[in-house]
Protein backbone atom coordinates (compact mmCIF):
# COMPACT_ATOMS: atom_id res chain seq x y z
CA UNK A 1 0.00 0.00 0.00
CA UNK A 2 1.44 3.45 -1.11
CA UNK A 3 -0.27 6.57 -0.18
CA UNK A 4 0.77 9.88 0.87
CA UNK A 5 1.58 11.13 5.14
CA UNK A 6 -0.68 13.07 6.36
CA UNK A 7 -0.53 17.21 6.79
CA UNK A 8 -1.01 16.69 10.97
CA UNK A 9 -4.32 17.92 10.59
CA UNK A 10 -5.98 15.20 9.66
CA UNK A 11 -5.56 11.83 10.39
CA UNK A 12 -5.75 8.90 7.95
CA UNK A 13 -6.16 6.02 10.17
CA UNK A 14 -9.12 7.03 11.72
CA UNK A 15 -12.04 4.80 10.17
CA UNK A 16 -14.47 3.12 13.00
CA UNK A 17 -14.62 3.02 16.84
CA UNK A 18 -12.60 -0.14 16.72
CA UNK A 19 -8.87 0.14 15.96
CA UNK A 20 -6.95 -0.47 13.40
CA UNK A 21 -3.62 0.03 12.52
CA UNK A 22 -2.21 1.36 9.31
CA UNK A 23 1.60 0.83 7.86
CA UNK A 24 2.12 2.77 4.64
CA UNK A 25 4.86 4.07 2.78
CA UNK A 26 5.44 7.50 1.63
CA UNK A 27 7.85 8.79 -0.75
CA UNK A 28 10.22 5.54 -0.21
CA UNK A 29 10.75 2.33 -2.13
CA UNK A 30 11.38 -0.88 -1.44
CA UNK A 31 9.21 -3.31 1.16
CA UNK A 32 8.01 -2.74 4.56
CA UNK A 33 9.87 -4.50 6.89
CA UNK A 34 7.45 -7.54 7.93
CA UNK A 35 6.60 -7.30 11.87
CA UNK A 36 3.78 -8.22 14.35
CA UNK A 37 2.33 -4.62 13.96
CA UNK A 38 -1.29 -5.20 14.35
CA UNK A 39 -0.25 -7.25 17.98
CA UNK A 40 1.98 -4.70 19.40
CA UNK A 41 -0.43 -1.80 18.42
CA UNK A 42 -3.28 -4.20 20.51
CA UNK A 43 -1.33 -5.48 23.40
CA UNK A 44 0.65 -1.64 24.02
CA UNK A 45 -2.20 0.92 23.00
CA UNK A 46 -5.44 -1.06 23.27
CA UNK A 47 -7.94 -2.82 21.04
CA UNK A 48 -9.52 0.35 19.84
CA UNK A 49 -6.53 2.23 19.53
CA UNK A 50 -5.96 3.39 15.52
CA UNK A 51 -2.48 3.79 14.81
CA UNK A 52 -0.68 5.17 11.51
CA UNK A 53 3.34 3.92 11.14
CA UNK A 54 4.31 5.68 8.00
CA UNK A 55 7.67 4.90 6.51
CA UNK A 56 8.84 8.42 4.69
CA UNK A 57 11.87 9.23 2.46
CA UNK A 58 14.87 11.52 3.92
CA UNK A 59 13.16 14.87 2.89
CA UNK A 60 9.91 14.21 4.89
CA UNK A 61 11.80 13.03 7.64
CA UNK A 62 14.08 15.74 7.52
CA UNK A 63 11.16 18.02 7.48
CA UNK A 64 8.99 17.22 9.69
CA UNK A 65 12.28 16.85 12.27
CA UNK A 66 13.12 20.63 11.23
CA UNK A 67 9.54 21.51 11.72
CA UNK A 68 8.50 19.70 15.15
CA UNK A 69 12.08 18.84 16.61
CA UNK A 70 14.00 21.67 15.65
CA UNK A 71 16.80 19.58 14.55
CA UNK A 72 18.17 18.88 11.07
CA UNK A 73 18.92 15.62 9.36
CA UNK A 74 16.23 12.78 9.07
CA UNK A 75 14.62 11.93 12.23
CA UNK A 76 14.37 7.64 12.75
CA UNK A 77 11.60 8.74 14.30
CA UNK A 78 8.61 10.57 15.30
CA UNK A 79 5.61 10.12 17.37
CA UNK A 80 2.51 12.04 17.14
CA UNK A 81 -0.57 11.50 18.85
CA UNK A 82 -3.50 13.12 18.15
CA UNK A 83 -6.09 11.75 20.60
CA UNK A 84 -6.63 9.49 22.83
CA UNK A 85 -7.52 6.99 20.51
CA UNK A 86 -5.22 7.85 17.46
CA UNK A 87 -1.76 8.55 16.67
CA UNK A 88 1.10 8.23 13.89
CA UNK A 89 4.52 6.71 13.75
CA UNK A 90 7.10 8.38 11.20
CA UNK A 91 10.10 6.73 10.27
CA UNK A 92 12.95 7.21 8.20
CA UNK A 93 14.64 3.31 7.84
CA UNK A 94 17.96 4.24 6.61
CA UNK A 95 18.15 6.30 9.68
CA UNK A 96 17.07 3.49 11.93
CA UNK A 97 19.28 0.85 10.37
CA UNK A 98 22.19 3.18 10.59
CA UNK A 99 21.57 4.18 14.49
CA UNK A 100 21.30 -0.02 15.55
CA UNK A 101 24.87 -0.29 16.09
CA UNK A 102 24.58 2.15 18.81
CA UNK A 103 22.06 0.79 20.59
CA UNK A 104 23.61 -2.85 20.18
CA UNK A 105 20.76 -4.28 18.16
CA UNK A 106 20.13 -5.76 14.64
CA UNK A 107 18.88 -3.13 12.11
CA UNK A 108 15.32 -4.76 12.30
CA UNK A 109 15.51 -5.49 16.00
CA UNK A 110 15.91 -1.98 16.25
CA UNK A 111 12.67 -1.32 14.43
CA UNK A 112 11.08 -3.60 16.31
CA UNK A 113 12.37 -1.05 19.60
CA UNK A 114 11.78 2.00 18.32
CA UNK A 115 8.02 1.31 17.43
CA UNK A 116 7.83 0.13 20.78
CA UNK A 117 9.21 3.35 22.14
CA UNK A 118 6.98 5.47 19.81
CA UNK A 119 3.85 3.97 21.01
CA UNK A 120 5.03 4.52 24.66
CA UNK A 121 4.91 8.00 23.65
CA UNK A 122 1.81 8.03 22.52
CA UNK A 123 0.69 7.09 25.68
CA UNK A 124 2.08 10.04 27.29
CA UNK A 125 4.99 8.15 28.43
CA UNK A 126 8.66 10.41 28.51
CA UNK A 127 12.34 9.24 28.60
CA UNK A 128 13.52 8.08 31.67
CA UNK A 129 13.91 4.58 33.92
CA UNK A 130 10.14 4.11 33.81
CA UNK A 131 9.73 4.13 29.98
CA UNK A 132 12.67 2.35 29.82
CA UNK A 133 11.73 -0.78 32.30
CA UNK A 134 8.62 -0.35 29.89
CA UNK A 135 10.49 -1.00 26.43
CA UNK A 136 12.92 -3.91 28.00
CA UNK A 137 9.29 -5.53 29.34
CA UNK A 138 7.67 -5.16 25.25
CA UNK A 139 11.50 -6.61 23.63
CA UNK A 140 11.40 -9.68 25.80
CA UNK A 141 7.47 -10.33 24.65
CA UNK A 142 7.50 -9.30 20.57
CA UNK A 143 11.88 -9.73 19.87
CA UNK A 144 11.93 -13.39 19.07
Amino acid sequence: MKRKTNTHSENPAKTSSRGLCSVVRAGTRGRIPVLPYEEIRKAILGKDYNLTIAYVNEARSTELHIQWKHEGGPANILSFPYSDSEGEIILHLPTVYAKAPLFDHKPKQHLLFLIIHGCLHLLGHTHGHAMEKLERHWMSVFDK
